[in-house]
């Protein structure tokens, strides 16, 4: 083995044909391999938030519920409802929001009170009022519960409807 400078001027080893890096150099190596990742990791964090803003921002804005929007919604739930029942499964999720349109940013829903409907705005409201007024008179259930659990907080909620119980 003999040492030689490399094109950038540092000492690297010769083994046959091949340079090695020093450790140091990839030392440098990885914590730049490391920077990257976690750059990426924050940029992916930065998207998913404002992702989830544009999303709490859209639900929060209720739709108008012409007889048109109502029967695509319901022919849309029909073909759910059905999916579900043929794999032996007696609820299925009907919305996933934010906490953040909870007024109370989910507290009721985890809390399991019964008063967790009052703490609704937006579309989940609507739903929540489609459930009452349509299904809830044909026998289907509804539930929700936070799905998810982000360092340790309350995050998503879940709305759930029931039936075969």
């Amino acid at each position: 083995m003999s040492d030689t400078t490399s094109p950038a001027g540092g000492p690297h080893q010769l083994l046959g044909d091949e340079s090695f890096m020093s450790a140091a150099d990839l030392r440098g190596y990885m914590d730049k391999v490391a920077l990257a990742k976690m750059n990426e990791a924050v940029e992916a964090m930065d998207r998913a938030r404002h992702a989830k803003e544009e999303l709490a921002k859209t639900l929060s804005q209720p739709i108008d519920l012409t007889p048109a929007k109502l029967h695509e919604i319901t022919e849309t739930l029909l073909i759910k409802l059905r999916a579900a029942a043929e794999r032996g499964e007696n609820e299925i999720m009907v919305m996933r929001f934010p906490n953040t349109l909870c007024s109370d940013h989910g507290r009721a829903v985890n809390n399991a009170d019964a008063n967790w409907p009052d703490s609704l705005t937006g579309r989940p409201r609507q739903a929540y009022e489609l459930w009452r007024d349509h299904l809830r008179p044909a026998g289907y259930g509804l539930s929700a519960m936070i799905v998810e659990w982000p360092n340790g907080m309350p995050g998503d909620v879940g709305m759930f409807l029931t039936w075969g119980k």
